[in-house]
């Protein structure tokens, strides 16, 4: 049946007798303004792919139109060519070039697990994916060999979020062998941060002398003192101590000796048998010892704090003057070089002072001297941000007058 829009004509108005070899003429549809076309753009949206995806799964599982069979570790799945090419471009080479696989029905694949390729496969035909802690390594792999970007940064999006103190260094090794830059360093972040746990757990027994030091040798290594880097590295060389002994000096280097406490120093460092049969390390011995007398004096690598410990080296401004140099001002101020940050401090008492003396000793300055009550000696306290008044003893010597049984001071 054909319907053909018009409208009824007379025979006044057509001013033409019908007759078999005149057609009735069709009405002329006139177009419509351009702001109202008399067209229609439809799209039914995701549904009619998912619904195609879905109806071509369903063929896979009745082995309906399927003209492959991919072989893994003996399981056979029938596949579509089509299909695998237009999600993978390692199956679009495979098919669409003149390789031999092209040609055969049945294509071996090798490297790879047969419950992977089953998950694979899986998402391929739906665009879904069951990701676990079982599966997650070889679905990675899969996908990766197979170059589905989406799966791929899927699992490793799954890995970062699973990060422990147990298992995050193993992670960080299956990224660095992947090239996972990004999980990586999110790996290592963790691991810096939750140091103290980390080293609990076996993980940590089996890293390489590189990974440990690359750790222990931080500065953004996270942890409450110094104490716990030193039974960290001393704990994993006990794990192998025979093949792990000869690197004892080249990891206590890393270890910030001077900073431990000096009983923990004295009692389990200097105490520890191993230690007391290596003989290398008795420099690094000495270097703590002194640092425990002198104080900041002696300086080394091994002697800046770690941030975590909220100690950093600063520098302190002590008074100064107005711009035009006609008043002494009082205050004290330090400046963090990691932070950038100034930091106001305790006034500076008998402010009126002017070119006097600054030494450091050990975390306390001392300011002495002056135009004005030059007899003075002020100390700052760190601990208490305080300044003290310090009272000297002095002794007057007197030449020619002082026998030898005399005591000077």
């Amino acid at each position: 049946m054909v319907l053909i829009l018009g409208r009824r004509m007379n025979r006044e108005d057509s001013g033409v007798r019908d007759s078999p070899a005149v057609k009735r003429k069709v009405f002329e549809v006139e177009s419509k303004t351009s702001a109202c076309q008399d067209v229609l753009d439809f799209c039914s949206g995701a549904s009619h792919s998912e619904g195609i995806l879905q109806v071509f799964n369903e063929f896979r599982d009745c082995r309906l139109f399927t003209d492959v069979v991919i072989s893994v570790q003996g399981r056979e799945f029938h596949c579509h060519r089509a299909v695998l090419s237009a999600c993978s471009s390692y199956f679009r080479a495979m098919f669409c070039n003149d390789h031999r696989e092209s040609r055969e029905m049945l294509v071996e694949i090798n490297g790879i697990l047969s419950e992977a390729m089953d998950s694979f496969l899986t998402y391929v035909y739906t665009g879904r994916a069951k990701i676990t802690t079982e599966n997650v390594q070889f679905l990675f792999e899969t996908s990766s060999l197979f170059q589905i970007g989406t799966l791929r940064d899927a699992c490793a999006k799954f890995l970062e979020d699973q990060l422990d103190p147990c298992n995050c260094l193993g992670i960080q090794r299956f990224a660095d062998a992947h090239s996972l830059k990004q999980l990586a360093g999110r790996c290592r972040s963790y691991s810096l941060a939750n140091f103290s746990e980390v080293v609990q757990h076996e993980e940590f027994l089996d890293l390489r002398k590189e990974e440990l030091e690359e750790y222990i040798n931080s500065d953004e290594l996270s942890i409450g003192k110094e104490e716990v880097v030193f039974e960290a590295v001393m704990r994993w060389v006990y794990h192998s101590v025979e093949l792990r002994r000869p690197i004892l000096k080249a990891l206590l280097q890393h270890v910030r000796l001077p900073l431990l406490h000096p009983n923990y120093f004295v009692q389990t460092v200097e105490g520890d048998q191993l230690i007391q049969t290596a003989p290398e390390c008795y420099q690094l011995l000495h270097e703590a010892r002194r640092y425990h007398v002198l104080g900041n004096e002696m300086m080394s690598p091994r002697t800046r704090p770690r941030r975590s410990t909220g100690y950093s080296e600063v520098i302190v401004v002590v008074g100064g003057c107005e711009r035009v140099g006609g008043f002494n001002l009082p205050y004290t101020e330090c400046y963090d070089p990691v932070t950038g940050e100034w930091k106001s401090l305790a006034k500076l008492p008998e402010f009126t002072k002017s070119e006097y003396a600054v030494c450091a000793l050990r975390n306390d300055i001392l300011v002495s001297g002056g135009r004005i009550n030059s007899r003075d000696v002020w100390m700052y306290n760190s601990q208490l941000n305080l300044w003290i008044r310090v009272i000297l003893h002095l002794c007057s010597i007197l030449p020619r007058t002082v026998s030898r049984d005399e005591r000077v001071c």
